[in-house]
């Protein structure tokens, strides 16, 4: 005999009769998938990214960055878009235009190391 059941037959019917509920709704709910699944289903719509908590959207983490050079900046800085020290005025651009930007002088985060990417030869 199995441990986990009770010994007395007044519980064991009540259980008995609660595993024959059950059943009845688990046969219940599989008639029912299966003639959901019988049916024709529509192509699924196109649905947009879910929105963060708080209404506002998150703009996209660009994956180059440019900061500009300004109070405190004295030369324009190429940075990896997810660099901690990019700071707030952070111009999202492309990787030719980082190239370029590098190419021409401007300065390498020492945080992120963009160059190190960039400039690899392949």
């Amino acid at each position: 005999m199995d441990d986990d059941l009770p010994p007395d037959l007044e519980r064991l019917r009540t259980l008995e009769t609660w595993a024959a509920l059950y059943l009845q709704r688990i046969r219940q709910r599989i008639a029912a998938v299966e003639r959901q699944e019988a049916q024709p289903q529509p192509p699924p719509a196109p649905t947009a990214a879910p929105r963060p908590p708080g209404g506002a959207r998150r703009a996209r983490t660009p994956d180059w960055g440019l900061a500009e050079a300004g109070i405190g900046i004295p030369t324009t800085t190429v940075h990896r878009g997810d660099c901690w020290a990019q700071g707030k005025t952070l111009v999202p651009t492309s990787a030719e235009r980082a190239r370029a930007e590098l190419a021409d002088g401007a300065q390498a985060c020492e945080v992120c190391r963009p160059d190190r990417v960039l400039l690899r030869r392949s």
